[in-house]
């Protein structure tokens, strides 16, 4: 079943944000551009900060790349300064798949593994 898209202002978190991107990732992203996604992302945790939100955020704060990065990097079995977006854009022109859908797949694989229940 196709669900509709939800209007931002019903989202709850940066998951459910990331669940609308998953929907319809051409209207967020240039040609699926997983830099375009963490530059997004990016605007996401400055919007927090600007705005005092507390929230459970995986892919960026000053001075750190996240625990979503750090989780890949134990995952990949190697590090990068380049960080996630980069990495996994060679990681799916190797493998020939989408990144965008690489990247949902271990975001999906990450939320498993950090609350099996929730997942």
């Amino acid at each position: 079943m196709h669900r509709q898209p939800r209007h931002l202002t019903e989202l709850a978190n940066v998951y459910e944000f990331l669940d609308e991107i998953r929907l319809r990732p051409g209207m967020w992203l240039r040609g699926d551009s997983l830099r375009d996604l963490a530059s997004i992302l990016i605007g996401y945790r400055a919007a927090m900060a600007v705005h005092g939100v507390e929230e459970d955020f995986a892919f960026w704060s000053p001075g750190t790349q996240g625990p979503f990065a750090e989780w890949l990097w134990q995952r990949l079995g190697r590090h990068s300064s380049l960080g996630w977006a980069v990495e996994l854009e060679h990681e799916a022109q190797e493998a020939g798949v989408p990144a965008v859908g690489l990247f949902f797949s271990l975001l999906d694989e990450y939320r498993r593994e950090r609350d099996p229940i929730k997942g």
